[in-house]
C-alpha cells in the first residue's frame, strides 16, 4: 500500500477556511495524523495530511482538489508519494 503526505495551501484563508478544508479532505480519505512504526500515531503539521492506499500520486492529487475546491479559495497543493518517512517533534495524539 502507497502512502503519501500532502500539503494544500489556501490563499487568502483563516482557520475556519482550514477546518473548512479538512472536513473536506477527510471525506476524500485523508488523515491529519501519522502512524509511527511501533503503533504511536502523531499529529502532522499544519495544512499537512497523510493519505494511504493503492492509489496512483495523480489520483491522490485529484482527490485533493476536489477538496480544496470545494472550500472556494484559490490553493495550491504538493503530493509526495512515500518511500518511508521520518519526523521529529510531532505531538503526539
Amino acid at each position: 500500500m502507497a502512502a503519501f503526505t500532502v500539503r494544500v495551501v489556501l490563499y487568502k484563508a483563516d482557520l475556519e477556511d482550514y477546518e473548512e478544508l479538512y472536513e473536506y479532505m477527510n471525506s476524500e480519505g485523508f488523515d491529519k495524523t501519522i502512524t509511527s512504526d511501533d503503533g504511536v500515531t502523531f499529529q502532522l503539521p499544519d495544512a499537512e495530511y497523510n493519505y494511504q492506499g493503492n492509489i496512483s500520486r495523480s489520483d491522490v492529487l485529484e482527490k485533493a482538489k476536489i477538496a480544496a475546491r470545494k472550500t472556494q479559495k484559490n490553493y495550491s497543493v504538493l503530493v509526495t508519494e512515500s518511500n518511508g518517512r521520518s519526523w521529529y517533534n510531532l505531538n503526539k495524539v
